[in-house]
């Protein structure tokens, strides 16, 4: 048997470091699309199985053509890092280990590395000792995961046990929330029963920030239980709510307040960032990715709650067959709906165990000095309009001169352009009733001669634009 592993798990590896070395060349967007990749990869059902061997070279044959370059060093598109090696690496090892992660009596090693990485998190986040960390898929999950320890905690407030009796004929929650919040908090509100209609949307200023003073108005209003959602880092500029100000009102109207960071909330690790997140510890619960600045591998997500009691009776998940929970025990699964999951804890642990405080702030900064040099490159070119104060790691640009409609036709033929020549990857994106191309500069293997070569390639991509008849 370890013959045959070594020689499947070494042909693994090396595919994997054969892509990687190809990063730097390769095109970033894929050769393939979805639908020709559809077409390439259709077959019937297997009847008969295939070698290990055989199954893993054709799984790379085939997938190559439709592998996006998101772990390049020019990978714009969104925000998503780059999948570091200690996390890879880890990760790896977490699959042939086979744990499920779930539990601390199935799983002990697992459990325990969970346990400490939510303390360095903490940490590292400077957020209220002792809160609970579930690790979940990503921000939207984790979105659903506060959101339902917020719909406990307001309802038990009022008397009403959600989490036994259910919704039906349950006093009303009112949700808050800023226009510009992102989509995945909405999905995480139709997910918990709560609509993603049925809230009111705040009006936000031109960075996407929440206007304090109408929440204000509107918290007295509504009477009941209610949720106030708050962003740090908004998706398309990188804004900031005024949390301070936000979370006052918010306590004062007697609100649960929970703040989406799925990127945003890691620049509280750097003491050059973290005034753009002051008073953000005095909400209630936070979610935030890392699989992006943190740079582990896909799925790992954080739902950061303050209220452990509210988190745990949301995610309560319990059968006589499960090992007995001892006085003092951290059960894994008591933080995510899950019950099996596999170890996600692990490649956090490895990131955070490498990169270490010093360099998750480093990277963190590097990427905001990188994005404002692409900022400033972009927007001494005639034509070129950056639309958002760069204060993160979020460039926004319009293209073009003229009314909406002809700007919107210069920027999509700008991406597209930028997409056919493949140095870089980037992507459009709806802002207010603008059309851009949003550049998220989120990666640890970006570096500086990257951004440079980045802005080249647009500027000279839009002046070809331009020339075209």
């Amino acid at each position: 048997m370890s013959n045959e592993w070594r020689a499947v798990l070494g042909a693994a590896v090396d595919h994997a470091i054969a892509y990687r070395d190809s990063l730097e060349t390769r095109p970033h967007a894929p050769a393939l699309n979805y639908q020709q990749m559809r077409a390439r990869v259709a077959a019937p059902t297997p009847e008969q199985g295939t070698a290990p061997q055989s199954v893993l070279d054709e799984l790379v044959t085939l997938s190559d053509p439709g592998l996006m370059s998101v772990a390049g060093p020019r990978f714009f598109g969104w925000v998503m890092g780059s999948s570091a090696l200690p996390g890879v690496a880890a990760d790896l090892v977490v699959s042939a280990w086979g744990q499920n992660a779930g539990y601390q009596g199935t799983a002990p090693a697992m459990a325990a590395i969970e346990e400490v990485a939510e303390g360095w998190l903490l940490d590292i986040l400077d957020l209220p000792r002792g809160s609970g960390i579930g690790f979940t898929t990503g921000a939207t999950v984790a979105n659903a995961i506060c959101l339902a320890a917020a719909r406990t905690r307001v309802l038990l407030n009022v008397g009403w046990d959600a989490d036994a009796d259910g919704l039906f004929g349950t006093p009303p929650i009112t949700v808050f929330v800023g226009v510009d919040a992102h989509s995945s908090v909405f999905s995480a509100l139709q997910l918990i029963g709560f609509g993603y209609n049925r809230v009111i949307k705040i009006a936000a200023d031109g960075q996407g920030r929440m206007d304090v003073e109408v929440l204000k108005d509107a918290l007295p209003r509504h009477p009941g239980p209610k949720i106030v959602i708050a962003q740090a880092g908004q998706v398309n500029t990188g804004s900031f709510d005024r949390f301070t100000a936000l979370v006052a009102a918010s306590k004062t109207a007697g609100a649960w307040v929970h703040v989406d960071g799925a990127f945003g909330l890691w620049a509280r690790a750097a003491a050059s960032l973290k005034p753009l997140t002051a008073g953000i510890e005095g909400a209630d619960s936070w979610v935030t990715d890392g699989h992006k600045w943190l740079q582990a591998p896909y799925d790992v997500g954080f739902a950061i709650v303050k209220d452990r009691e509210a988190h745990q009776r949301a995610m309560n998940n319990w059968a006589s067959y499960l090992p007995v929970i001892e006085a003092g025990d951290r059960v894994p699964s008591a933080f995510v709906p899950e019950l099996s999951r596999r170890a996600r804890g692990v490649p956090v642990w490895a990131m955070l165990k490498a990169l270490g405080r010093a360099g998750i702030v480093e990277l963190i900064e590097r990427n905001v000095a990188e994005a404002q040099h692409l900022c400033a490159r972009l927007a001494a070119e005639p034509g070129v309009t950056v639309l958002n104060d760069v204060i993160l790691n979020q460039v926004i640009v319009e293209f073009g001169t003229g009314d909406l409609a002809a700007r919107k036709t210069a920027t999509e033929k700008v991406i597209a352009a930028v997409q056919a020549d493949g140095t870089l990857f980037a992507a459009g994106s709806g802002w207010k009733s603008h059309w851009v191309m949003r550049l998220s500069v989120s990666s640890a293997v970006t570096t500086m001669a990257d951004i440079d070569r980045t802005a080249d390639t647009i500027i000279r991509l839009w002046r070809q634009v331009q020339a075209a008849p």
